[in-house]
């Protein structure tokens, strides 16, 4: 047999996209693994751009990651397809954030007595000190960034979504959305030039 009677291998991207979308037509037929393979594929990175956006809050990431499956499972019916499913994903995961942060927060007092038994925290180094407050000032400046902006880059970098990916979530050009990212970052530039 030679080299010519085999079909060369399509892309191991390509080869994604079609387990993705036969993983999506199983799920939509209530196949629990097909679900849980989805999960699987999907869950770190949303995780990780939810902790990100929560300022490295373990508990509050975990649980706007499950608010984001939940309201993907219930919004599946009108997803098109036009982006890969992860993309789509971190698009919900993005506005369940911002929901969450524009949601007002009802304030719990402590229980009598509990401020003199709390105890303080363990005195950081300066260094470190130093690096989570920039690390704070970097995220407040990215979510004061205008949101078409502000989406372009957290999804760039925060998670870690192709520029191509997010052209057509958004239903633009990559070059836009590259001219978008770098406004961003030249206004995140000032703003932490501004803030030092």
């Amino acid at each position: 047999m030679t080299e010519v009677d085999h079909p060369p291998q399509p892309p191991a991207e390509q080869n994604r996209v079609i387990d993705e979308r036969d993983l999506l037509r199983a799920m939509t037929t209530g196949d629990r693994e097909a679900a849980s393979e989805l999960v699987d594929r999907t869950y770190s990175s949303i995780y990780a751009a939810l902790f990100r956006f929560t300022g490295g809050d373990e508990e509050l990431a975990a649980d706007l990651t499950q608010e984001t499956y939940r309201k993907a499972w219930s919004a599946l019916p009108r997803f098109d397809g036009r982006s890969r499913f992860g993309t789509w994903l971190y698009r919900i995961a993005y506005t369940t954030f911002l929901n969450h942060v524009r949601r007002p927060r009802r304030l719990v007092p402590m229980e009598p007595g509990h401020e003199r038994t709390a105890v303080e925290p363990a005195a950081t180094s300066e260094s470190l000190l130093e690096r989570s407050q920039e690390a704070s000032r970097l995220r407040r400046a990215v979510l004061d960034l205008p949101e078409e902006l502000r989406l372009a880059v957290t999804a760039r970098y925060w998670g870690e979504v192709p520029v191509r990916e997010i052209a057509r979530l958004e239903g633009i050009t990559q070059p836009a959305v590259r001219k978008r990212i770098k406004r961003a970052l030249k206004i995140l530039g000032h703003a932490m030039e501004v803030a030092s």
